[in-house]
């Protein structure tokens, strides 16, 4: 017999409950934005906000189904299983925080804030949850996201972004190469490279596309195509400024062999989750073959 399916809601920590755990009472909290000129109820209206759009979430979920939750923080200890459906309340990013975790489970993006979002990845409201956990007939986005595989068989997946470079502020040194690019490598110091997909075209990546005058053409979400940048390289008898953007396509990859003592590669913005690069070590950034199924 089979299982009912269980609804996984994903949620994180608001900003007042934040603000609460750090000072101890909401007096406390009140009382330390009001010496920085802010005002506590803008932080606790947005929290209800958010518990409001939870409740009513966790309230549509049908009665024979299971159901559990799991913060932020927890994700990366959280057990997905294949009969999930992934909700996730919050912000465009939390999606993209879950994504790496998955492997095929649906996933709904439920706008806790609307107006204070953008909306790209949480497409619906609280008051949709019902019509859409229940449809047969529901609409699904496979958006491509991006992989890196270090040779010694690391291996991180990203919805938006991945990040190669220093942990802290330090400039990274490496080689990098394109597959299909004759063998032709560059030896760089930089402040890091970044390959992202089209959903990241509408964050991170956009801003370093616009910051380098536009002239590749940002992919869609579901396009199989990644670009890539080099970010501040910095010219010297012996590192070069030649390869610094790019595209890939579903097949391509990007190669980067370390010349530093430590490099980490994180994506979509979760340092915490990162792969641990040493001296000599090469990593292949590229199209994952995983992909994300938001639904529509």
């Amino acid at each position: 017999m089979s299982l009912a399916p269980r609804v996984v809601l994903v949620h994180r920590t608001t900003e007042y409950e934040e603000l609460v755990a750090h000072h101890g009472t909401h007096g406390q909290a009140a009382f330390f934005l009001s010496t920085r000129g802010r005002d506590i109820e803008e932080v606790a209206e947005r929290h209800r906000r958010t518990r409001r759009a939870l409740a009513e979430v966790t309230a549509a979920i049908p009665l024979t189904w299971r159901q559990t939750r799991v913060e932020r923080a927890d994700l990366d200890r959280f057990l997905f299983a294949p009969e999930d459906v992934v909700v996730v309340v919050g912000q465009d990013g939390l999606v993209a925080n879950v994504a790496k975790y998955l492997s095929g489970q649906p996933v709904l993006g439920i706008d806790s804030d609307p107006g204070r979002n953008p909306g790209v990845l949480v497409r619906h409201r609280p008051q949709d949850a019902a019509g859409l956990l229940t449809s047969t007939s529901r609409s699904v986005d496979e958006l491509t996201m991006v992989e890196a595989v270090a040779d010694d068989t690391q291996r991180i997946l990203a919805l938006n972004e991945i990040y190669l470079g220093a942990a802290g502020h330090q400039t990274a040194r490496y080689r990098l190469g394109l597959e299909d690019d004759g063998g032709v490598v560059e030896a760089q110091a930089s402040s890091g490279v970044l390959v992202g997909t089209g959903t990241g075209a509408t964050g991170w990546i956009r801003s370093v596309w616009h910051e380098r005058g536009g002239t590749l053409p940002l992919p869609r979400p579901t396009d199989d195509r990644l670009l890539w940048f080099v970010r501040e390289a910095w010219p010297s008898p012996a590192t070069g400024t030649t390869l610094v953007s790019g595209q890939l396509s579903a097949s391509a990859g990007l190669q980067l062999t370390v010349e530093s003592e430590r490099l980490i590669a994180f994506g979509d913005g979760m340092e915490g989750d990162a792969l641990e690069l040493t001296w000599g070590q090469s990593v292949r950034v590229g199209v994952a073959e995983r992909s994300l199924r938001l639904v529509g």
